[in-house]
């Protein structure tokens, strides 16, 4: 089912040049694998109205109904169009007039899911949910199939949106102490380690081994999940090699270097999606197992030259030195950023 509307996005993504080519070519097949008939009104109703105050006449591109009360309402993008500067204020304003309790905002590529885990009966600013139909993991199929029309369960999806909205939330500020810990969160930890009063002398004391102690714990947690052997995990060769090439050996020292890469890149993004290509010149750390999203690569070929290839926005790539392979904590920063230009 998935993998289907993948090809369809991607192949919208070469020819859709409308919304109500996106429609047909990825929303109306979108609706269909979660099991609603696309072709019976009583199930899904194209251009909806739902007269709001004096405005009268507009409408919503879809309305899904389950016995025959609308459980979501659906605005359609072009599939070109950033969802995240798209004016959707039609699915606000029906939000609140309907008896629907979600709705999606979608353009061929994403789907974004919104609630009212805010305040009810008013659509939330922020979606609970993204799905991106070209780029996912199990997880999020998982999460996704709770919108199937055989196991709709309003509540239950409801209660994992807020789950899922505080989770996030909770990530994002993990995420920014991480990176740069506040005053407030030094002073909370400070207070379980320190004898005496927390004042700005004693906070700016702390700070370096409190951020030192996150880093730390981060990468050993990382690493344990990772302590599988790579043996049992197969590595990818470069497509424009020959598969049975003798002379293309993913050593200790790459697969040391993947793991570490692994650590870094998982703060910011979910570590199955890092994955290792690898060549006879490099070894190759990217996106998704996609060449065209590149992360870094690793020269290791003489361990006395050992070099660490960095990707700036434009994907142009500066070589490093390094003299151990620790050493690529050191660039952590780079690699986090190279993993975010592809989120």
């Amino acid at each position: 089912m998935i993998a289907a509307l993948s090809r369809r996005s991607k192949s919208a993504e070469k020819q859709a040049e409308t919304e109500e080519a996106t429609k047909t070519a990825v929303i109306l097949p979108f609706l269909q694998a979660l099991g609603f008939d696309v072709f019976d009104l009583d199930e899904v109703v194209p251009e909806y109205i739902a007269d709001v105050g004096i405005k009268k006449g507009e409408k919503v591109d879809f309305a899904v109904k389950i016995d025959g009360k609308v459980a979501m309402l659906i605005e359609a993008k072009p599939i070109h169009a950033r969802l995240g500067e798209t004016q959707y204020s039609q699915l606000f304003r029906y939000f609140a007039v309907t008896d629907a309790r979600l709705a999606i905002l979608m353009n061929g590529r994403e789907a974004w899911f919104f609630s009212d885990t805010d305040e009810p009966n008013k659509m939330d600013k922020k979606p609970f949910f993204k799905f991106d139909l070209q780029e996912h993991d199990p997880a999020q199929v998982e999460e996704l199939s709770r919108f199937q029309k055989g196991s709709f369960a309003i509540e239950s999806i409801i209660e994992a949106a807020s789950n899922l909205k505080y989770m996030r939330e909770a990530a994002s500020y993990l995420k920014r102490q991480l990176s740069s810990p506040e005053d407030d969160f030094i002073r909370l930890v400070a207070k379980s380690i320190y004898d005496g009063s927390i004042t700005k002398n004693v906070l700016e004391q702390v700070r370096p081994a409190i951020t030192g102690a996150l880093d730390e714990l981060v990468r050993n947690r990382i690493q344990d999940k990772l302590s599988i052997t790579f043996s049992s995990e197969p590595v990818s060769k470069d497509p424009g090699a020959d598969a049975a090439d003798p002379d293309i050996i993913t050593t200790d020292s790459e697969r040391e270097g993947f793991m570490i890469i692994r650590a870094i890149a998982a703060k910011v993004a979910a570590v199955e999606r890092i994955n290792l290509r690898d060549a006879k010149s490099y070894c190759a750390i990217l996106m998704d197992d996609n060449n065209r999203k590149p992360v870094c690569r690793l020269y290791f070929n003489s361990e006395k030259n050992m070099q660490i290839g960095l990707f700036d926005a434009d994907k142009s790539e500066t070589k490093v030195k390094i003299d151990r392979i620790a050493d690529i904590y050191h660039h952590a920063a780079a690699i986090e950023a190279a993993v975010n230009n592809y989120l």
